[in-house]
């Protein structure tokens, strides 16, 4: 366990260095670059907890590609997800005839990428594919299919990197398992 210092609250033992997300974030943007080659696509951040890693995924990919956020509710202020997906902000840019790359920060059941994968289906994307920062070992549902994937965790609850517990951790360069 950490030490309070800095006003920063403590946190459990960091699971993920800075080192060990900026080199998988660059293997992640090698690999899609790879698949999209001579395509632009569309990257969907899902706010609050994505922004941080996409703004780095965006970055490692050697591609024209635009950028659009979309903001969901399936947690409110809770731990647990309530199995219901909100769209609190939807896109700004028209999906239609577009190959859509939706990053996540973190999958546990999977319920909100398969809404979302239907959503922008519904909506025209000609293609889909999900990429996840962080994926909870054992906890997708059946038919959940993430193609990018950084890193499988044991189902610890986690802050940092623009994960949060009740707003605190976003900005913390790792992450750590949370203090409940």
């Amino acid at each position: 366990m950490t030490e309070e210092r800095n006003g920063r609250r403590p946190h459990g033992e960091i699971l993920l260095s800075e080192s060990q997300i900026a080199d998988r974030v660059r293997e992640l943007g090698a690999e899609i670059t790879a698949d999209y080659t001579e395509r632009a696509p569309l990257f969907v951040g899902v706010l609050k907890g994505a922004f941080v890693f996409m703004a780095d995924l965006v970055r490692a990919v050697d591609l024209d590609a635009e950028v659009d956020f979309m903001a969901l509710s399936s947690y409110g202020r809770s731990t647990e997800t309530s199995g219901i997906v909100r769209i609190l902000m939807d896109l700004n840019e028209p999906v239609q005839g577009r190959d859509v790359v939706l990053v996540e920060d973190i999958v546990d059941t999977g319920l909100t990428l398969s809404y979302l994968e239907e959503h922008l289906a519904t909506a025209g994307a000609s293609s889909v594919e999900m990429c996840a920062l962080l994926v909870r070992e054992g906890r997708q549902h059946e038919g959940s299919r993430i193609k990018y994937v950084g890193f499988e965790l044991p189902p610890a609850f986690v802050v940092g990197y623009g994960l949060d517990a009740g707003e605190y951790g976003r900005n913390l360069p790792y992450v750590a398992e949370h203090l409940q």
